[in-house]
């Protein structure tokens, strides 16, 4: 298949510079006809991009069209995001006026960000790979839980924070797109799997116990190591009473205890679902023959880098109240611990989806007579 399609989509998501200017704009002069003049010129430019998508044979994915308008959509968040900071001026300041307050917090602030920079560029490698008739499956997987992670924490922070009793239309179209991309979730994990391995290298890499894999013996210490972290900072927002935990709140991270709730709910599902994900994969790499290790991990560290930017991003931002921020004595501290907690997770899904061979079971070849 011709690129054009996929250059076509990259045009498209960078006219959403312009439109939103030209909204912005016109939206001010409060006028019937910049209103018509402003739907005619989108319909227009909206149009030719289209026609130059599909100049030649159109992708058969519906996926494809669903990513370009998520491309589209990304541009506009990474706008969002550089107004909101006051990088620059006149492109959504009618939106950001008029839309929730949540976006307006420190949390909505790295979401736009985190959209607007890391998935638009999941958007073109998809795009990208349909266009070529080439698998999506591991970044599509990769989205599937970076995606979750900000929709189910978005959601139920709205609903249980300082400002669950905000909620306008807007927030009804934003359920229209958790919808859609639900259904691109289950498309993206349809896709078949292209792992494959040699059946002796299987057999040579599970006789190895795990002294003798020094590499997994780093990550199941790590994995030790993360699900006694995610159950305490589990425990620091539940309000332990224990002495450990207050420290921890008031020296390094009094994010937890902000009333957006975001944190909060950020904890917990850590707790009640990396913890178990910990275990699960504590097993996989001392167990071999465990196929899904390389779609779980992938799941998990997409989202658990989007947990973790936005975290680490909201804790140190000045939307942020004060009280809440990470003291300057501590900021060492709580980068270190918490880049690693990031970081690592992306070393164990890279060594379990470019060597699979230990998770896979052995096939071996038919004989041909």
């Amino acid at each position: 298949m011709s690129a054009s399609a996929g250059t076509g989509v990259f045009v498209l998501s960078l006219m959403s510079i312009p439109i939103c200017y030209l909204f912005n704009s016109l939206i001010y002069s409060n006028s019937a006809e910049a209103f018509f003049f402003a739907g005619c010129s989108t319909v227009l430019i909206l149009a030719i991009s289209a026609r130059f998508i599909l100049k030649k044979k159109a992708p058969v994915d519906p996926l494809f069209y669903v990513y370009a308008v998520y491309t589209f959509l990304s541009v506009v968040n990474l706008i969002i995001g550089l107004e909101q900071d006051n990088i620059i001026d006149g492109f959504v300041t009618f939106y950001l006026r008029e839309a929730n307050p949540h976006i307006n917090t420190a949390h909505g602030h790295m979401i736009s960000y985190w959209d607007g920079c890391v998935h638009y560029l999941i958007y073109l490698l998809m795009i990208t790979a349909i266009t070529w008739g080439d698998s999506y499956r591991a970044i599509g997987l990769y989205w599937v839980g970076s995606f979750l992670m900000r929709a189910i924490v978005y959601i139920l922070g709205n609903a249980v924070g300082k400002y669950g009793t905000h909620v306008s239309p807007l927030f009804l179209l934003h359920m229209l797109y958790i919808s859609v991309s639900v259904w691109a979730c289950f498309r993206t994990f349809s896709q078949p799997s292209t792992r494959d391995a040699q059946f002796p290298s299987i057999q040579e890499v599970e006789r190895k116990c795990l002294l003798h894999r020094p590499l997994d013996l780093l990550f199941v210490i790590y994995l030790i190591l993360a699900f006694a972290f995610c159950v305490f900072r589990g425990l620091v927002v539940l309000d332990c009473s224990s002495k450990w935990c207050q420290v921890y709140t008031q020296q390094y991270e009094p994010y937890l205890k902000d009333p957006s709730a975001y944190p909060k709910v950020q904890m917990l599902l850590s707790m009640l679902y990396s913890g178990p994900y910990y275990i699960i994969t504590l097993y996989g790499l001392m167990v071999p023959g465990c196929e899904w290790m390389p779609d779980l991990t992938l799941v998990h560290s997409g989202a658990l880098a989007q947990a973790q930017f936005t975290h680490i991003g909201a804790s140190l931002h000045t939307r942020t109240p004060f009280s809440y921020r990470v003291p300057a004595h501590s900021q060492p501290v709580f980068l270190l611990v918490n880049v690693l907690y990031a970081v690592v997770p992306q070393a164990l899904c890279y060594r379990c989806c470019s060597r699979p061979a230990f998770f896979l079971r052995p096939t071996p070849e038919k004989k041909t007579e």
